[in-house]
């Protein structure tokens, strides 16, 4: 059975003015994406400043969104960001990030210290005996320097709790490459929200999603279109968004979509540094482009 179908929302995580975690605020980030049919909740993911955070605060973060959820009428499943480049401290985390009650724990490839090919299989395989839930692995060469070759996933997909792939390469062909090598072994969920009709197109599941923070009812509705057969509705709705999902990631993320949240009057608060604040002339540009899209 799959993690989710449909739009996982890598949620942002809210700040005070001094850096310190907002949960009220988090809690009512959640909610709004409760209400507005997100379908998962991703926690603590590259969106959620997770490098930021230290594995208490990580910790605190999801027990929030999984107190919160629980709390709910929908019980959508929360993921949660684990991933790094200390596989020690990987498991520490992963460990109580399961005991918070976690549906599935979300690992990027290791970044900086970056392995090969042979590595992430014996790393991955490593982790995924060490943490007991599903394991959904993450691929984003942009960010990592570090491409997760087809012929590697396909590989990992043979591991028991490995069921699932963010893919963030932006590769089509890649993407394709995955799908037809792992079958039905391992999910597929595109990592860019320009590409998410594409991806469902070669056989994927769903998202993982940055701009859904701000729209989440266009998202599920867009791939619910999908799997309902409307294709023609749900790639008019993928172009639809394609503009302000350009907008937010025009600079740092997540400093776009929190300027976003916090033009909504959802109270996303600041980043933590290194990230600060977007230039005024994009917040001009993202302020437009929300008007347009009808979410000011």
């Amino acid at each position: 059975m799959s993690i989710f179908v449909g739009s996982g929302t890598a949620i942002c995580t809210p700040f005070f003015d001094d850096g310190k975690f907002n949960p009220e605020a988090y809690n009512k980030l959640l909610q709004f994406q409760i209400k507005n049919g997100t379908d998962a909740i991703i926690s603590c993911g590259t969106t959620g400043e997770a490098s930021t955070l230290s594995n208490d605060e990580q910790v605190e973060v999801v027990r929030t969104a999984v107190a919160t959820v629980k709390a709910s009428e929908r019980k959508i499943p929360v993921i949660a960001g684990a991933g790094g480049n200390d596989t020690r401290n990987i498991i520490e985390l992963g460990t109580k990030l399961i005991q918070a009650g976690v549906d599935a724990l979300l690992l990027v490839t290791p970044y900086y210290n970056k392995t090969s090919q042979k590595g992430l299989v014996e790393n991955f395989s490593y982790l995924a005996s060490k943490l007991n839930v599903p394991i959904m692995l993450y691929n984003v060469p942009v960010r990592t320097s570090l491409n997760m070759l087809p012929k590697t996933v396909e590989a990992l997909s043979k591991v028991e709790n490995i069921v699932a792939v963010k893919e963030a390469s932006a590769d089509i062909d890649q993407i394709a490459e995955v799908i037809e090598r792992c079958g039905d072994n391992i999910d597929m969920y595109s990592g860019n929200d320009s590409h998410v009709v594409p991806v469902l197109s070669l056989g994927g599941k769903g998202v993982v999603s940055a701009v859904s923070n701000l729209a989440p009812q266009h998202m599920h509705d867009m791939i619910t279109k999908f799997f309902d057969g409307d294709i023609k509705d749900s790639a008019k709705m993928q172009h639809e968004i394609n503009p302000l999902v350009r907008c937010i990631f025009s600079d740092v993320s997540p400093m776009p979509v929190k300027e976003g949240l916090n033009l909504m009057g959802l109270n996303a608060g600041p980043c933590r540094r290194p990230l600060t604040t977007i230039e005024d002339s994009l917040k001009q540009e993202l302020t437009a482009e929300m008007k347009r899209f009808g979410l000011l």
